[in-house]
């Protein structure tokens, strides 16, 4: 059988929408039709292909934030005309409705359109049109007062040699552009965010050593995992955290003439408190090896679907969840780390997650 005729959840649920999310109204396929089409309304046939258990045909995504929009609130249906209020005139508690709608529309359309369950979800996929912003840290100037490309005085000079984690940040930055291409997707180091930039979706690259607003993350939010930087309490630095009642520090490995064997990673997602409607996340390692291999886990196309699929099944409808995993080095290069395999795993939180979405 084909795809579609084995996964009706996303037609279900756009019919109990229309029938249930408000039965005292009443809304018909025609008026969803005349409210979400706008200028153009659509045809009521479509609508029912929709919701057809039978043969359902998959709504695109810009159709499924209409939707989202339109059942965040009741003022849709006030005096009896069913409309889609422009987004930008939600209230909060409407705006927090809308995300978590849109959320699980998307989630539904991923398995309906024949995805490996839930591995088909991807983390680095934001809703349309909301900015995201990568953060990274500025090389310090003693490691720049050297490097011609990153003198601005001279004619060689290139911006990105002023950034930490360069390679982390090219990997990741072309994987959200070709997830998001409705998104304006941006990169800039802690000196050059404004205050608008602070209320985006923003994604941290690289720790507390010289990411500050890593630092003012951590700082601002009750979190239970603390980085401690190199030059703090332990020599190497690591992440610090209480593990069956007693205070643990994960950190990276190196052999006697200091070459890096371990690096130690940070993947973590939270609700941003600075915008609770749109969310920040961290890759962070104790080295850049550690902060490629949060950015890779889920990136690299060997590994991506597994370890996507065990985050889902893990931490499913948690906001904010954390893992902190081993980034083996072989050779100066750090390897993909694999979260489906326990010995990998150093730490995860919250200890007891919720059953991942359906």
């Amino acid at each position: 059988m084909a795809p579609f005729e084995v996964r009706p959840a996303l037609a279900r649920r756009l019919r109990k929408l229309r029938e249930e999310q408000w039965p005292d109204v009443g809304i018909t396929q025609a008026q969803l039709a005349h409210a979400l089409g706008g200028a153009k309304p659509l045809s009521i046939s479509l609508i029912s292909a929709w919701e057809n258990t039978e043969k359902p045909v998959i709504p695109p995504v810009k159709r499924l934030n209409a939707y989202a929009t339109l059942f965040a609130t009741r003022r849709s249906v006030a005096g009896g005309v069913v409309r889609i209020l422009p987004q930008e005139e939600l209230m909060d508690d409407e705006q927090l409705r809308r995300k978590e709608l849109l959320e699980e529309l998307l989630l539904l359309r991923e398995d309906h359109a024949g995805g490996s369950q839930r591995g088909t979800v991807d983390t680095w996929r934001f809703p349309d049109d909301e900015h995201v912003t990568i953060v990274c840290a500025r090389l310090p100037e003693q490691l720049r007062k050297n490097l011609t490309y990153a003198d601005p005085e001279s004619a060689d000079y290139v911006s990105l040699y002023t950034y930490a984690d360069p390679d982390a940040l090219i990997e990741l930055y072309g994987h959200i552009r070709s997830v998001n291409p409705q998104n304006q997707v941006r990169f800039l180091t802690t000196e050059e965010l404004t205050a608008d930039d602070y209320t985006t979706h923003l994604v941290l690259l690289g720790g507390v050593d010289w990411n500050t607003v890593t630092r003012d993350l951590f700082g601002r939010v009750d979190f239970p995992v603390q980085q401690v930087g190199r030059n703090d309490d332990a020599e190497h630095g690591g992440f610090r955290v209480e593990q069956d009642g007693e205070v643990r520090l994960f950190g990276p490995q190196l052999d006697a003439q200091g070459r890096l064997l371990e690096d130690v990673a940070h993947f973590c997602r939270r609700l941003s408190p600075f915008n609770r409607l749109r969310t920040v996340t961290v890759c962070n390692g104790m080295y850049g090896r550690g902060t490629l291999g949060a950015v890779r886990a889920l990136t690299d196309v060997r590994f991506r679907d597994r370890n996507q699929a065990y985050l889902q099944e893990r931490f499913g409808g948690e906001e904010s969840f954390s893992i902190i995993s081993r980034v083996p080095v072989v050779s100066g290069r750090s390897l993909t780390p694999d979260w489906t395999l326990p010995g990998n795993r150093l730490h995860e939180w919250p200890e007891k997650a919720t059953v991942g979405r359906s």
